[in-house]
Parts: structure tokens; C-alpha cells; sequence
């Protein structure tokens, strides 16, 4: 059996302030040509088909144009969750008479665990949910974080799962060791959004979204697709890609990775600004690309985006090495500053800038003696 791994597409995305609709209708033409041309058995979709949750028309449009043309031009199963990003409840819409095409889409959780199997292939779908949901839906008061709601999930998974055959988990979260990147959506505060691995022993293969590198974590059976698109300078170095899984009876698999290019690449140039504006250069340079360009000249610059741009149009972000210099030397001394303050004075900080509720004496008292009861735990130790 054979199913092709994708997800991230993140439809209405506004990039530095420019909508990324057709780069990715470009994107998406390609991908509807690698499925018409490997034929897979179904598409995995694993999260965040749309960039919020309420998109703009046109990424509805271009939506709802690709998955009928691989679902029902093509005639190929479509398997997908939603992500952080998507509406749970807009994506579920319609979900029920979707499935007499083998569209099968689940945009919230429910109690119904019950898997897809497609050629002999079962399909577990988990579309994100917060924690809260989760312990209403399976009614464990235990339950209060990413990790805890997971175990929670595949424990009702593992109850409709039948002995030799192969398993696939479909989901959107943050496994612990991933690599994020700025166009990520923080899931909570801390380390309390990410879910273990080994959660996922129970599956053959784990199809995630979320993180958007294929390379964000190293795991013979759990991975992400990564986005389809670069969104952020960030991920300007990241290989960008879908993932063909050829299963057999067993369980066991072989992959491959299909790249997939765009339009318009994302990426970094840095340099004095005469270099930049040397045509034996720039004619070296693909110059339409979405660029951030760092300048290591010192002294005062009349307009620079603007002459940059009659050379390089797409210069989204530009800023000097020596602002860069003076920015890291700034957040040293704060931190340096940071060290010289009491944990009660940090934290009046962080919840002046999380809230805009008053930090009461009352507070103050209950945090005080929370901060000792800790210092006490690790003095024991």
C-alpha cells in the first residue's frame, strides 16, 4: 500500500505582509501532479491546512479546487486532521457525506476512535485538541497536559486495533526533541505542549504535522512531512518536501522524499551594499526570490530598501549587522542584569507583561512561600 505524507500547507499564510496564495496555488500544482503521477493509494494530510482559523476566500477556493481534484478527478483517498492553526469546526463540516468519496477529514476529536483502513491499512486520526478538551471528551480528570491527553488519545486507539496488521498514526503536535522554527505556533508555555515518542510505539508508521522540517526529528517510524513552503527566514535553509510510504502487509515500510520547488525561494543575503549593487554579482543571484538582507556598511545610508529593491523586488526584511552587534551585546547585559534579581522580581515581571491584572500583596505572599518550599526541595536534595 502505497500513501503519500504531506502537511503544513498553512492556505492564507501572510508573509511579511504579503499573502503567499499563489506561491503556494504553484506549489500545490506540483503536488497535484506528483500524486497523478505516483498514484498512491490515499494522501495523508497531518494538520494545519489553512493558516487560521477563519482564511481568506481565496484560500478556501484554492482549498476546496485541489482536494476535489485529487479526491475526485484523480479518485485517490484523502486522509486528513486538523492542526493548531485550522477551525475544528469548519474543517469538520460536511465530514459525514465526504467519507462516500474516501474523504475522510476529522476536524475535532470525538469519543468515535474508530480507524480508517484503506487496502489493509489502518489509519488512526487525532485532529489537534487542547488538553481541556481532551479530558472532556474522555472524561479523565487526570489529564492537564499535551502528553497527558495523547496517552490519553492512543490508550482509546489501541482498544480498536487489531493484532499483524499495520497501523498509522495521523496527528498534529509537538514531539519532544523537534526543532521549531519562527512560523511555528507556540501549543503552551514551557515544555507542557510536547508529547513523548514513545507514545507512538504502538504504530508502524507516525504521520505528524506541526513541525516544519522533514528533518525535525530523527525517529525510524515518527515523522513530519515538514511545509510545503518556506513562511519565515527561519526555515530559509530547510529542505522543503512530501513523504512517500510504501507499506507492506507487516507493517514495515520504505520512504522517499519528493522535492517540490517553488516559485520563489526564501533566503538570506548579506553583504556591503556596493557588492549587492554590482551587476557582477546580482546577475549571479535569482533576484526576484523573498529575500532578508543584512548590510555590514557602518555609516549613514540614504533610503536603502528602496535602491536594493529596484535591483532585488521581494526584499521583505533588511536590517545592518552593526544594529545585529548592538542587539546581542543589549540582551547580554539584560540577562547579566537578570542574574542580580531575586526569582520573586523576574516573576513580577513576567506576570506584568503576560496580564493586566494587579500583582497583590496576597499574591506576592503565596508566591514567596511557594519560592521557599523550593529552595528547601533542592537543599534536601
Amino acid at each position: 500500500m502505497k500513501f503519500i505524507h504531506t502537511a503544513d500547507w498553512h492556505l492564507g499564510k501572510l508573509v511579511h505582509g504579503i499573502y503567499m496564495t499563489e506561491e503556494q496555488r504553484y506549489i500545490l500544482e506540483q503536488f497535484v501532479d506528483l500524486v497523478e503521477k505516483e498514484k498512491p493509494d490515499a494522501v495523508v494530510i497531518a494538520g494545519d491546512l489553512y493558516d487560521r482559523s477563519v482564511p481568506p476566500t481565496e484560500a478556501v477556493e484554492l482549498l476546496d479546487e485541489i482536494l476535489f481534484r485529487i479526491n475526485v478527478e484523480l479518485n485517490i483517498p484523502i486522509v486528513a486532521v486538523s492542526g493548531n492553526h485550522d477551525s475544528a469546526e469548519r474543517l469538520s463540516f460536511g465530514s459525514s457525506w465526504y467519507k462516500h468519496s474516501q474523504f475522510y477529514l476529522k476536524g475535532k476529536l470525538t469519543s468515535d476512535f474508530t480507524p480508517v483502513t484503506i487496502k489493509g491499512v489502518h489509519f488512526h486520526c487525532a485532529p489537534y485538541a487542547e488538553p481541556g478538551n481532551v479530558r472532556q471528551i474522555l472524561q479523565d480528570d487526570s489529564i492537564h497536559s499535551h502528553h497527558d491527553a495523547m496517552k490519553g488519545i492512543v490508550d482509546q486507539m489501541k482498544s480498536h486495533m487489531i493484532p499483524n496488521e499495520p497501523h498509522v498514526f495521523v496527528g498534529h503536535a509537538f514531539v519532544l526533541g523537534g526543532k521549531t522554527t519562527d512560523s511555528e505556533r507556540t501549543l503552551s508555555v514551557g515544555g507542557s505542549g510536547c508529547v513523548g515518542a514513545d507514545l507512538f510505539d504502538p504504530f508502524h508508521y507516525t504521520a505528524l504535522g506541526h513541525l516544519h522540517s522533514p528533518d525535525a526529528i530523527k525517529h525510524e517510524t515518527i515523522r513530519y512531512s515538514g511545509s510545503l513552503l518556506k513562511y519565515s527566514f527561519s526555515e530559509s535553509n530547510q529542505r522543503k518536501s512530501v513523504t512517500i510510504i510504501d507499506m507492506e502487509k507487516d507493517g514495515s515500510f520504505t520512504l522517499r522524499e519528493e522535492v517540490l520547488q517553488p516559485k520563489q525561494d526564501m533566503r538570506e543575503l548579506q553583504g556591503y551594499m556596493e557588492e549587492l549593487l554590482d551587476p557582477g554579482f546580482y546577475q549571479t543571484q535569482k533576484v526576484d526570490d523573498y529575500l532578508k538582507i543584512t548590510l555590514h556598511d557602518e555609516g549613514t545610508l540614504i533610503d536603502p530598501i528602496n535602491k536594493l529593491r529596484q535591483v532585488y523586488p521581494n526584499v521583505l526584511h533588511l536590517e545592518r549587522q552593526i544594529d545585529k552587534t548592538d542587539a546581542k551585546k543589549k540582551n547580554m547585559f539584560r540577562i547579566i542584569e537578570d542574574k542580580k534579581r531575586s526569582e520573586l522580581d523576574l516573576f513580577k515581571e513576567f506576570y506584568s507583561d503576560m496580564t493586566t491584572g494587579e500583582f497583590t500583596r496576597d499574591k506576592e505572599a503565596v508566591l514567596q512561600n511557594v519560592i521557599e518550599e523550593a529552595r528547601k526541595e533542592v537543599e534536601e536534595v
